[in-house]
Order: structure tokens, then sequence, then C-alpha cells
């Protein structure tokens, strides 16, 4: 049986469905009716009772409608992205139960500090941190402290989710809210596909595969500009599609927190045999079967 904590929100109900689809046992946990002081206790007791055999951490905190509401709820953050991840992992190396912890590749940012088409490596530092001088967003830098904390525990896969995405109009998705914005920023990112986000995610336990941190980005890059092409390709809404001039107008006009726009080179998750689709072709899936 798998513990699933977070199965709730945006990516945890993609687990859960997937579980359920492959017919594997598991149990939702909530994080939110423990305090966070005593969660390491309770966290031990439920382990102990019903022994699972491997842990998922999706709870986490993003902020609604976006990471600028992180900026203003900084204590609920930091209390999700970093402390809630070394609770866990002290409690599931005191019972010695392997888990997996939903992290994201938005510890970088800047693409043109590294190498144009291989993209930010697993074993890359986070540029984009609490540790790095160029004003990060609150929700970045702790979830960059999050992956810090756990470092040193050698039975748990760091799943790096950018941008997710899928077929389903939803406030979360990253379809959905280029649709809704007035106006976009056009940028080169990674995005991940999020139903194959989740299938590597369950993959990498189920194949045993190495443990340690894995870019689970669909190949490849894209900018918002070519996204927008899709969707008019699709037909999905009739729209004229706006643009701030750079990022400096972005700024000004319509966020609070600096961005994270990067590429993640995804290598080492396709080396274990766990396979992702291109990232237009995963887009132009997802659009071709879209649910309004």
């Amino acid at each position: 049986m798998i513990y699933l904590l977070g199965g709730t929100g945006y990516v945890g109900s993609v687990f859960q469905a997937q579980l359920r689809a492959r017919g594997i046992p598991y149990k939702a946990i909530s994080s939110t009716d423990m305090d966070y002081y005593s969660q390491h206790n309770k966290l031990l007791t439920a382990l102990t009772t019903d022994k699972p055999e491997f842990l998922i951490n999706c709870a986490g905190y993003t902020g609604k409608p976006n990471v600028d509401a992180c900026e203003l709820n900084k204590h609920e953050c930091l209390q999700a992205n970093a402390v809630l991840p070394g609770i866990i992992a002290n409690a599931c190396k005191t019972m010695d139960i392997p888990w997996g912890h939903v992290s994201s590749g938005c510890i970088y940012t800047d693409n043109s500090t590294v190498n144009k088409f291989y993209g930010w490596t697993e074993e890359d530092k986070p540029n984009f941190s609490f540790r790095s001088l160029n004003n990060c967003s609150w929700y970045s830098g702790t979830k960059a402290l999050g992956e810090e904390i756990i470092a040193s525990y050698d039975n748990v896969y760091v799943w790096r989710l950018r941008i997710p995405f899928d077929n389903i109009n939803n406030k979360r998705n990253y379809l959905s809210k280029l649709l809704n914005y007035d106006t976009l920023l056009n940028a080169t990112n990674s995005l991940s596909d999020l139903n194959e986000f989740v299938s590597a995610c369950i993959d990498s336990y189920l194949n045993k595969i190495p443990y340690g941190i894995y870019n689970v980005t669909n190949p490849g890059r894209v900018t918002t500009k070519e996204v927008v092409e899709l969707i008019k390709k699709h037909k999905i809404i009739d729209k004229e599609f706006k643009f701030f001039k750079n990022e400096n107008e972005f700024m000004q006009l319509a966020a609070k927190a600096s961005r994270s726009n990067c590429v993640l080179n995804s290598n080492k998750i396709l080396s274990t045999g766990i396979k992702l689709t291109e990232v237009h072709e995963a887009l132009d899936r997802a659009l071709s079967n879209w649910v309004a």
C-alpha cells in the first residue's frame, strides 16, 4: 500500500486517478489536519500502524492564482514547501520507508547561463533560491530549500515538475492560464504534461530506478508564443492574444514576485527507460483532446 500526501490538489488528484487505474492500493493522507509541530510524531504513528511500502508527497503551497500569493503567505508557504519535506524525510528514514517528493523546476532561471540546447541538469545548483543574489520569488526559494533539507537522505526520489498542463480546463492548468490572462509574457520554458509526469513518478518506484533527483519535463523547449499558436490552431478560443513588450513591463504592470523562466534537461529520467513525449507533440495532443 502507498501513502499519498496532498492527494486533493491539482497534482495529487491525478496521482489518485492513476493509482486507482493501475489497481495500486493507496491511502490519501491530509497534512492539513496536523500542526507542523506535531506532524512528525503523528506521521510516525501512522507509518507504524499502516506500514506502507512507499510514500508519495505532493503536498505543497503554490499560491492561488499564482506564486504572487506566496509573497503574502510566507509562513504557510515555508512550512508546506520546506518544513514538511524534512518531517517526512525523517519519519521515512526512521521507518525505513522509501518515498518520492514532488519538487519544482522553478528553482532555476535565465536560460542564457547554460548550454542553450541541453538546459539545466540535476547536477546544477539552483540559481533561483534564497542562496542566490537575484531576488528569487518566495515560492522558488522555499522549494529549493525543501530540496536542500532532504538532500542528505538516500531513500527518496525528488521529481521536479515544471509548469504543468493537461487537456482539462482547470485554473491550475498552464493552458487555462494562457486562455484567461489578459496579457502574456513571451518566454522560453520547459513544461510537464501532468499525466505523463505522474506516470513517470509512479514508474520510478515500480521500476526501482536509482533514488535521486529527476527533471520530469517533456523533452525540448517551447515559447509562450508557440503555445498560443497551437491554441489558435485548435480553435480553443476566439481571442486576440496580447503580449508584454518585455519582462520589465511584465514586472511593472502584472507581477509582485520575480518569475522563473528556464529549460530543464530531462535526459536523466529518459535514460532509465521512462518515456516522455516531446513538448510540442504533448501540447498538441492535449489541445486536440481539450475538455472545456
